[in-house]
């Protein structure tokens, strides 16, 4: 049991990265990753989101609509609970933590449109069977959590290394970035083996 939680952990930060193999969340992937501050802030806040998403989501669709035979509402129930719950996360951090309230600023609203929250919480669902539960979903979505953390800390050191380089005039701005995304995005095949090798 310990053996394969371990493996869905290592396997959601490294050979499944939501951003970086499933290319999912993209959007604050390019835009709050310039300065490491920033993406640390945003990354904390998409991962708590994330594993509070599918804390929420998961009973939800086993227990209410699949046995009412509403499965099909999935996305639009699975939006609702996660506009929902950033909604609560932004009230309670207003009330109770206004110094990182401040500091997430518009960052907080952009996770209801990040769409690697929704798609942790649906790829959980399709991954659900006899050997995949409630904690292993947990344990996947933390792990997503993780390797959005790990992909945007990577990609904003990238970036401000590359703020000091000589970069010829016609790939300066979004072409060089999206050339070192790319690069950042094929490091992580190198990983392909480790989880099998883990189960194996």
């Amino acid at each position: 049991m310990i053996k394969t939680l371990v493996a869905v952990f290592l396997a959601a930060i490294l050979t499944e990265n939501y951003v970086l193999c499933k290319f999912l969340g993209i959007c604050p992937f390019l835009g709050v990753s310039k300065k490491v501050n920033t993406a640390l802030g945003m990354s904390a806040a998409v991962t708590f989101v994330m594993v509070l998403a599918t804390a929420v989501t998961y009973p939800i669709y086993m227990y209410l609509l699949v046995p009412a035979d509403l499965a099909y509402l999935e996305t639009i129930v699975f939006i609702l609970v996660i506009a929902g719950l950033v909604q609560l996360v932004e009230i309670v951090l207003k009330k109770y933590i206004p110094s990182l309230y401040n500091s997430l600023g518009i960052y907080l609203p952009l996770i209801t449109t990040n769409c690697a929250v929704l798609g942790v919480t649906m790829l959980v669902i399709e991954k659900s069977g006899a050997d995949y539960g409630y904690v292993h979903a947990l344990v996947n979505s933390f792990g997503a959590g993780i390797g959005f953390l790990v992909a945007m800390v990577m990609f904003a050191g990238v970036r401000q290394r590359l703020e000091s380089c000589d970069i010829p005039k016609s790939l300066r701005g979004l072409p060089i970035t999206l050339v070192a995304a790319s690069l950042v995005s094929l490091s992580f095949l190198g990983f392909g083996g480790l989880v099998e090798n883990m189960l194996g």
